[in-house]
C-alpha cells in the first residue's frame, strides 16, 4: 500500500485493513537519521502495520524554528515510505490541535502507540491511548547523539 495521505483518506484506507495490528507513531522526521530509524524499526516490531503521523511544515517551523523543516512534509513522507518498515504516512494539516489528535487516534484505533523513553509528550499519548483503548509502549531510549536540531546547528 505505501501511501502518504491526509487524515480523512487515511481513515478510509484503514477501514479496509482492520484485521491488522496497528502501531502508531508520530513526529517531525524532517531529516531522517539513525535515531529515527532505530525508533521506527523497534516500533514496527509491536504490530504488523506501522502508521506515521507526520507533522505539517508550519507545525515544525513553530516548534523548531524559522529554518525548519529541513525537508518538507511530502518529501519526508516519501523517504519514510521508501523504508520497508513504514506502511502509511498521515500528512497532518495545520493547525492540528490536541482535540484533532484525540479524534484521529480514536478513529485509527491502534493497538499500540509507540514512543521513545523520556518523550516530553508522553502524557498526551497516554491520554490518547486511554480513549482509544490502545497501549503506550516506550520502545527505545532517545538516542542523544542523533537529533535533527543538533545536526543542523553543527553544519
Amino acid at each position: 500500500m505505501k501511501k502518504a495521505v491526509p487524515p480523512k483518506e487515511a481513515l478510509a484506507i484503514l477501514s479496509s485493513i482492520q484485521s491488522k495490528s496497528l502501531v502508531l507513531i508520530g513526529g517531525c522526521f524532517d531529516l531522517l537519521h539513525d535515531g529515527h530509524l532505530a525508533f521506527i524499526s523497534e516500533a514496527k516490531k509491536y504490530g504488523d502495520f506501522l502508521i506515521v503521523l507526520l507533522e505539517s511544515d508550519q507545525a515544525i517551523k513553530d516548534k523548531k524554528g524559522i529554518n525548519r523543516p529541513i525537508q518538507h512534509q511530502k518529501k519526508s513522507a516519501s523517504v519514510l515510505l521508501k523504508k520497508s518498515i513504514t506502511d502509511l504516512c498521515i500528512l497532518l494539516p495545520y493547525p492540528f490541535i490536541n482535540q484533532d489528535y484525540d479524534n484521529l487516534v480514536t478513529a485509527i484505533k491502534p493497538a499500540i502507540i509507540a514512543t521513545t523513553k523520556g518523550d516530553p509528550y508522553l502524557f498526551h499519548k497516554k491520554r490518547q491511548a486511554a480513549i482509544a483503548t490502545a497501549k503506550v509502549v516506550e520502545v527505545i531510549e532517545r538516542i542523544s547523539n542523533y537529533s535533527t536540531s543538533s545536526k543542523v546547528e553543527h553544519e
